[in-house]
């Protein structure tokens, strides 16, 4: 990679962190890993994160504190992703909203763009595919 595109993309990936430092970001994952290793990456950022692992507890999570991002997982035990998303729809509007999957069907594709979800990050994913999705959102916001 030639030296000024490497520049480029440290400086947007500082600018995006700056971004985010100012925001709050709740993830819903019934995986440890995936919950932990995000909560990790995140904080070791300075960027708040808040964890959990049912969008019953997401439900839950958000009658108490503001988020500016939502992350869910589309399979989760009881309610599901996209139903999550339907539920906040109407009273979070402003929300950037992502969904994680590793079935990314025209079906999930086409009910997500009806209620609102910005990105979709196919399983499996690194903290790098997590950061671009964030920067295309923060950019297009």
């Amino acid at each position: 990679m030639p030296a000024k595109k490497c520049m480029d993309a440290f400086y947007q990936r500082l600018d995006l962190f700056e971004k985010l430092k100012r925001m709050k970001i709740l993830l819903i994952d019934d995986d440890d890993l995936i919950r932990d290793s995000l909560t990790v990456f995140f904080k070791g950022e300075g960027i708040h994160l808040t964890a959990v692992e049912t969008a019953e507890r997401g439900l839950e999570e958000i009658k108490k504190n503001n988020y500016d991002i939502i992350i869910v997982d589309y399979r989760l035990p009881g309610m599901d992703g996209v139903e999550f998303f339907k539920h906040i729809a109407k009273t979070h509007r402003n929300v950037f909203k992502i969904i994680i999957t590793a079935y990314k069907d025209q079906r999930i594709v086409s009910e997500a763009g009806k209620i609102g979800i910005q990105g979709f990050i196919e399983k499996p994913f690194s903290s790098r595919t997590i950061e671009h999705a964030l920067l295309w959102l923060v950019e297009q916001h």
